[in-house]
């Protein structure tokens, strides 16, 4: 009982008590006395439900303050990590860049796009370290590129560039004194072709001269190429020794490159050993490597497997992606009904699109109760075409970002006529504003026509 409620009821006691006193129960004046202590009373009751309801929308308020209030926070460390994300990717395609002038004979911009990786100081800056001496050793300025290994050798001691790095060491003072023609035939070019004809003739044989190749001085470049002739022979034992490269007893990016040719070339048999891979790393960028050979091969079950149990988020949602592009239907609304992160969810949403599933977007945009899910949905089956079913849910729904979303689902597909029909029938004069606002951009027989009808009013 409230405070008010309490008081009220002892007074009223207590004017009871002082009527028997005085011989006032049954008169007139006990009767009036009763009837505005009733009135008093029944607007006291009235006070107290107004004061409840009061009670209950600051409490509404207050949680949805705070809601919002989390909400935010989680916003802002998405952001974090989205900008974070960027910084990487940037770093990587930098790095990627120079690879790509190396490969073109551009060694001077390749320099330039090492350096851009080393200054950003992330995971990739020991190997870019590498391939700036690499590209400074081509362009002849070999006092330049022995300076580059020693920074390597000395900044990055235990980085597994630096044994590569020492063999191009000994190249560079080898040559210091002789004129190397670059676009000649090198000794790797005969090599390779040597090794691609015994491997050939004689398997067992070349599979060990590969290997021997493999570990000693050669460039990266020929030990790629010597990788690339392991993994196409396809035999039990070159599985082996690409699943040994693998493991990581080279340089990172021979690594990643046998880690993607298991995916490509071995097939079934490869799975077993990228699981062991998966899980004796913690490097990211190996555990990428190994999630993009399971999508090349369509392994299910093995990004099923990460997508359920990797704590890393940016991990976990990459294996969601690849499980969509692989098919994994079945296996992506599994992890939809047990996922409990909001993010996560929509990453599986977004895996549905990619899968080409508009029966399940459409039940998330109907049914589910979250509503940043549902407007995912909406924006999905927007990019797929499927408006035909947005105009019911636009009808019964009450969030307004989520009307919105279907505006742009149908700006997005084209559906002019969808729009037309919202305009037509919406109360609300902003979200009937961007309607119009839309089709004033589309360019649309049925959008021109409504136009020409609100101008002519």
């Amino acid at each position: 009982m409230s405070v008010r409620r309490m008081k009220f009821a002892e007074g009223m006691r207590k004017a009871i008590l002082t009527a028997l006193a005085f011989g006032l129960v049954g008169s007139p004046a006990l009767a009036r006395g009763s009837a505005q202590a009733s009135a008093s009373w029944q607007g006291s009751q009235d006070s107290a439900q107004q004061l409840s309801a009061q009670d209950t929308q600051d409490t509404q308020d207050r949680e949805q303050e705070k809601r919002d209030r989390e909400q935010e926070a989680r916003d802002r460390e998405q952001e974090k990590k989205d900008r974070e994300q960027e910084r990487l990717d940037r770093i990587q395609e930098r790095y990627d860049d120079g690879r790509e002038a190396l490969d073109d004979g551009k060694y001077a911009q390749a320099e330039q796009r090492f350096n851009e990786v080393i200054r950003e100081n992330g995971s990739l800056v020991d190997g870019a370290t590498y391939w700036k001496a690499y590209a400074q050793n081509l362009q002849g300025k070999r006092e330049a590129a022995l300076t580059t290994i020693a920074e390597l050798k000395k900044n990055y001691p235990q980085s597994r560039w630096k044994k590569d790095a020492e063999a191009l060491e000994i190249e560079v003072r080898t040559n210091s004194h002789q004129n190397v023609n670059v676009d000649s035939q090198s000794d790797g070019d005969l090599k390779g072709l040597a090794l691609q004809g015994l491997m050939n003739s004689d398997p067992a044989r070349g599979l060990q001269a590969a290997e021997k190749m493999l570990n000693g001085t050669g460039s990266p470049k020929e030990k790629s190429k010597v990788l690339f002739i392991v993994a196409q022979n396809g035999s039990k034992e070159s599985q082996e020794l690409l699943a040994r490269v693998a493991q990581g007893q080279s340089n990172p990016e021979l690594q990643h490159k046998a880690v993607e040719y298991l995916g490509l070339f071995g097939g079934s048999q490869s799975a077993n050993a990228l699981a062991t891979i998966y899980s004796s790393t913690s490097d990211p960028s190996v555990k990428r490597s190994v999630i993009k050979s399971y999508m090349i091969s369509g392994n299910k079950e093995g990004l099923f497997k990460i997508a359920k149990s990797e704590k890393d988020d940016a991990t976990k949602r990459d294996a969601i992606r690849n499980l969509g592009l692989v098919g994994g239907e079945t296996e992506l609304q599994q992890l939809y009904q047990t996922e409990t992160s909001t993010e996560a969810r929509k990453e599986i949403l977004q895996a549905f699109f990619l899968a080409g599933d508009s029966t399940r977007l459409l039940q998330a945009a109907q049914g589910e109760k979250d509503v940043e899910l549902r407007r995912a949905a909406v924006r999905n089956l927007g990019l797929m075409g499927k408006t035909d079913v947005l105009q019911s849910i636009y009808a019964k729904e009450t969030d307004r970002g989520l009307k919105e979303e279907v505006l742009n689902a149908y700006f997005i597909s084209g559906n002019a006529k969808g729009l037309v029909a919202i305009a037509r029938s919406e109360k609300d004069p902003d979200l009937k504003k961007r309607a119009v606002e839309k089709l004033s951009l589309m360019n649309s027989k049925e959008g021109n026509e409504y136009l020409m009808e609100i101008l002519n009013k």
